[in-house]
């Protein structure tokens, strides 16, 4: 097994971390620690992997069975976490988005630039079935060059219950866009390659949030009170992005707009397209061509269903630590341009004016050069 031999602390015991703690321990990891300040989560926890719990992550980072920690807390969280694990020597992985704020996202990257530790970041729709098939035949040549994707990510009804730490600006650092856009976001520029950018425009709404009226059929947000809780983040985002090579992406994200829910992820090349939704197992690819009479020529690739982006992201992680390896995917690097892109995107909005990327405080050469030095 991958993971055997290795020992892993969750910091975060909520639904997150079970769902690491379950995979890692399926790839043959040991589960030996967790850590959350609610006393009932560490309880169930130690109850269904057997596992030692702390109330701190401090006191994992204690216990010498720790080999390597997953950080599944609010935004704000992984900063202090993360750098305090990989300044300890552990390995980390850290759930998306890098960090509440950019400067928080550099932080943790000269951290792990300077670590014995790898870092990765949780992109897990990166290793979908769909998302799969679509690297292979792009891989192949098959879309030609790519020029655009239209990534969406939108709920028709599914904002997080307003005073929890999703609707928190000090907790969560955004909304919509942190919370679920991060995710398309992030596989269109993985799709792209990590293209360089030039530009960014993007309008951020509240719209939902603080209406008293809000209408939720399937009660995705418990116990809403527009009135008593604190609401202070987006609930829907437009944002268009430019690159250098002139391919440009259009993304929407909500967690609640008067249109259909939608995962739809089109993907425009000039030989031919791909659509799939984000985290699915199928995936369309939609060509023309002329032999016999000009005809289109659509075809569905139906992936293993039980090839689950979680568990093939958890793999990755415990294969890379096994090998001593430098990670080749959801790196620091290039969650760090998917924070820069969304810092844009927020920069936009409130200007109303087209935004370029924050200049780097950690560039890749320097990543590279801390790295040569240890």
């Amino acid at each position: 097994m991958i993971g055997d031999g290795i020992g892993v602390g969750i910091v975060g015991l909520g639904g997150m971390g079970h769902l690491h703690a379950r995979s890692i321990r399926e790839l043959g990891a040991s589960v030996v620690a967790g850590a959350d300040l609610v006393e009932a989560q560490r309880r169930r926890f130690a109850d269904e992997f057997g596992a030692a719990t702390y109330e701190t992550h401090d006191g994992l980072l204690e216990d010498d069975a720790v080999d390597a920690v997953i950080v599944t807390t609010p935004n704000r969280f992984h900063e202090p976490i993360a750098v305090a694990a990989l300044e300890a020597g552990r390995h980390v992985l850290v759930e998306k988005p890098l960090a509440h704020t950019l400067e928080s996202a550099e932080r943790i990257a000269r951290t792990a630039a300077r670590s014995d530790g790898i870092c990765m970041v949780g992109f897990h729709n990166r290793h979908a079935a769909s998302m799969a098939m679509f690297d292979e035949q792009h891989a192949r040549g098959r879309f030609g060059d790519l020029t655009h994707v239209e990534a969406n990510y939108v709920r028709r009804r599914g904002v997080p219950g307003p005073g929890s730490w999703f609707t928190d600006p000090e907790l969560a650092g955004g909304g919509a866009l942190l919370d679920i856009g991060v995710h398309a976001l992030d596989l269109a520029l993985y799709a792209l390659d990590f293209p360089e950018i030039t530009e960014v425009t993007g309008v951020t709404r509240t719209t939902f949030g603080t209406d008293e009226e809000y209408a939720d059929p399937e009660g995705f947000g418990d116990n809403w009170d527009a009135e008593a809780e604190t609401y202070e983040v987006d609930d829907s985002v437009s944002a268009f992005i430019r690159t250098a090579e002139g391919q440009t992406v259009s993304l929407e994200a909500a967690w609640a707009t008067n249109r259909e829910e939608s995962m739809d992820f089109r993907v425009r090349g000039t030989n031919a397209g791909a659509q799939f939704d984000i985290g699915d197992t199928s995936l369309e690819i939609l060509e023309a061509g002329t032999a016999g009479c000009d005809h289109y020529a659509d075809v569905t690739m139906t992936g293993d269903a039980a090839l689950t982006g979680y568990s093939e992201q958890d793999e990755q992680f415990l294969e890379t630590i096994a090998l001593g390896a430098t990670p080749e995917t959801n790196t620091v690097e290039e969650a760090l341009t998917v924070q820069r892109v969304i810092d844009a995107i927020y920069r936009s909005s409130e200007t109303g004016y087209a935004a370029q990327l924050a200049e780097p405080q950690v560039s890749e050469h320097q990543l590279e050069q801390a790295t040569q030095l240890e």
